[in-house]
């Protein structure tokens, strides 16, 4: 399993940075987040392996996906973190290498999404669709290479495969990103597909801590991965910090 790398922790408020290839939530018996989360505390606290850990879980990563996460030690702290997401307090920034050069340098993209009935994937649709749901965010482009573009971006709402379908759809897949039509390879090739991880990765996460209201802000660094990305030369000192 892999190691837990914290960004932040007090009181019932926990950060980390998730590695790529861990789901967030699993059914028992499979590796996840929560699981090491559950560790971590279970080590901490000196609990026994059958004493009961609660692990607050107010939003997930899709396991392809690297960064930023937040959970909770105790359910008030889970509501009160939980409640900020759903007014859309809480500010995302998601950095991607996406397939193509992305033309302009900033813009909005919108759409209306749809989860597929019992399959992790997404579509675009139709507005007048029964089950679409809105989908916005906002980017910019940090630097165009040869043949992907890396993009600043930041979530307006927070759909189901929101930037993979986005950017998808508009022919600039998330390079690795095999299930939405990226034919780029990422990371080590002897991985397994369920594995693998995408050029997709939590940069920064922020919101007020739900017990005191300080204001919190967090940066994961990127994972080694990042690194066959030719950045600029302005840009190569903060890829991995």
């Amino acid at each position: 399993m892999s190691t837990l790398e914290i960004l932040y922790e007090d009181g019932p408020c926990l950060i980390v940075n998730k590695p790529s290839g861990l789901l967030t939530q699993a059914p028992r018996g499979i590796d996840s987040l929560e699981l090491l989360i559950a560790d971590h505390y279970r080590r901490r606290d000196k609990k026994t392996a059958e004493e009961k850990i609660y692990v607050g879980l107010v939003h997930r990563l899709d396991r392809p996906v690297s960064g930023a996460i937040a959970f909770t030690r105790h359910v008030r702290a889970a509501r009160k973190l939980a409640k900020q997401f759903q007014e859309r307090t809480v500010s995302k920034t998601y950095w991607a290498c996406v397939a193509g050069t992305v033309a302009d340098d900033e813009g909005t993209w919108t759409d209306y999404l749809h989860k597929r009935h019992g399959m992790a994937q997404a579509e675009v649709v139709t507005e007048d669709h029964p089950a679409a749901k809105h989908a916005v965010l906002h980017y910019r482009v940090r630097h165009r290479g040869t043949d992907w573009t890396w993009l600043e971006i930041e979530l307006e709402t927070g759909r189901t495969h929101q930037i993979r379908i986005q950017a998808a759809s508009r022919g600039h897949a998330v390079v690795g990103d095999s299930q939405y039509g990226s034919e780029q390879p990422f990371g080590p090739p002897e991985l397994e597909m369920r594995d693998r991880p995408i050029a997709l990765h939590a940069r920064e996460l922020g919101f007020t801590h739900p017990m005191n209201d300080d204001p919190l802000h967090f940066t994961a660094p990127l994972p080694v991965t990042w690194g066959q990305f030719q950045f600029s030369e302005f840009d190569q000192n903060i890829s991995h910090k």
